[in-house]
């Protein structure tokens, strides 16, 4: 058996052109998967036009509560199966994504993995930012306590001001606003502040504008997804 690592699109009805022909070569020749969205991951699967009936694959949840017994135990169950695809709920499956653990036990159990090209929403924030390539950190969610995430992003500040290092994290989308609101408030003005929003959906952007400029014209981020991106030009 190997693992195949499936990426999917991070924006709605974009598989068609995001997607190289290997990954829709993978599906067509996998029946069971690890899954951290099943609805998702079918919908996906039907995006793709390959003439699968969808109801005859097998799907198991991974997901962040996901134990790593039922993960072994699925590997044992369906051992003879040629390949075992894993997908994430959005973008590339092991990164920033319930699928390492997946990941981490097909190393330890010595299974061929086998990573396909597809959409991060990491990279692609980081490639468009204008920012630090050579050294960068994704932190991914920050404290939800409002005192501690401020002193969070106070020390990601200063790591940029020392090192240079691109600082990544996200938020829950319904809390961007905040986010965003305290970057202001609590960072210098000069500081430079790059959003990745809605990510290669038609109405999604990337801005890089310091936080004086971002105060002065904010954008309502309220449920869409985001990256943020402290750096240095």
């Amino acid at each position: 058996m190997k693992i195949v690592l499936i990426p999917c699109p991070i924006a709605d009805q974009t598989a068609s052109q995001v997607l190289p022909e290997e990954v829709r070569q993978a599906v067509l020749h996998t029946t069971h998967y690890l899954v951290e969205n099943v609805r998702t991951a079918r919908r996906f699967i039907s995006e793709l036009k390959l003439g699968i009936v969808i109801d005859e694959l097998i799907f198991e949840i991974l997901d962040k509560d996901t134990k790593r017994e039922t993960i072994i135990q699925f590997f044992k169950t369906y051992q003879n199966v040629p390949s075992v695809g894993i997908i994430s709920e959005a973008g590339c499956p092991g990164i920033a994504d319930p699928g390492a653990l997946a990941v981490g036990i097909a190393q330890e159990m010595n299974m061929e993995v086998v990573p396909l090209v597809g959409p991060s929403s990491i990279l692609l924030a980081l490639m468009a930012s204008g920012f630090s390539g050579q050294q960068f950190r994704f932190h991914g969610y920050l404290p939800i306590e409002r005192a501690a995430r401020i002193r969070r992003i106070e020390k990601l500040q200063k790591d940029v001001e020392k090192t240079g290092e691109t600082q990544l994290f996200i938020e829950t989308p319904y809390r961007n606003n905040a986010m965003l609101e305290d970057l202001i408030q609590q960072l210098p003005a000069n500081q430079l502040l790059s959003i990745g929003c809605n990510i290669q959906d038609p109405a999604g952007f990337t801005e890089t504008k310091t936080l004086k400029s971002w105060s002065e014209d904010k954008p309502d981020l309220h449920k869409k997804p985001c990256i943020f991106l402290l750096g240095r030009s």
